[in-house]
């Protein structure tokens, strides 16, 4: 299953807080799913990052490490355009990448699957009508302590751009990137195991599922 994934880091040129943020949208002729990591700097926040240029990696991690691109363009009310650069400053393709993520009111979807590495495994499944839950399960481990996590009897929330099933203040949230689906848990930590997680999946079309990072943790 191969589907593009960027993670891109901004530095402390502008005014942000420590925080991460997705984006979704087209790089080239592709549906593609952006990772935001911004840094702190001192000053008043600026909701705009105006012309600006991102420095891409294949890791969550890109301190200190080689960049495999850079993404530069324009940030304007959510929406960053522009063109794509390889390592050597060459134009790869233009790109259009949104915070405003697409509804799922109309997703149906049966899904059982597994994903992991080397010492994290995770079993996904939830049957979806229309946008409506009818169960979810997620449940992982990881070696070799054998801590768990086990989420089940989520309810249906409000959402806007995805759907929001929570328990408490336990969330899962499911948002479409392309022809993939991303899910990923928040404030679940009362479900788990003290060295136990969930990591973000994402579905494709036909079911099967894969860790949203692309190097073992």
């Amino acid at each position: 299953m191969r589907w593009p994934l960027l993670f891109a880091a901004l530095f402390p040129v502008v005014a942000l807080a420590d925080e991460s943020r997705e984006l979704v949208g087209q790089l080239g002729s592709r549906s593609a799913l952006m990772v935001l990591h911004a840094t702190q700097r001192e000053g008043e926040r600026s909701p705009e990052l105006g012309v600006t240029t991102l420095k891409e990696g294949n890791t969550a991690i890109l301190y200190g490490r080689p960049a495999t691109g850079e993404l530069r363009g324009t940030w304007h009310r959510g929406m960053f355009k522009g063109m794509r650069y390889g390592p050597g400053g060459q134009e790869r393709e233009r790109f259009e990448l949104s915070e405003e993520f697409p509804p799922l009111d109309g997703y149906s979807a049966g899904v059982r699957c597994d994903a992991g590495d080397g010492r994290y495994a995770s079993t996904l499944a939830y049957s979806i009508e229309s946008g409506k839950l009818a169960n979810l399960e997620w449940r992982s481990r990881v070696a070799p302590g054998g801590h768990s996590c086990l989420l089940t009897g989520l309810k249906q929330q409000p959402f806007k751009g995805g759907l929001r099933f929570a328990s408490g203040r336990c969330s899962v949230t499911l948002r479409e990137a392309g022809e993939f689906v991303r899910i990923a848990a928040e404030n679940c930590t009362a479900q788990c195991g003290s060295e136990a997680y969930l990591e973000p999946l994402i579905v494709d079309r036909r079911g099967r599922c894969q860790l949203l990072r692309q190097e073992p943790k």
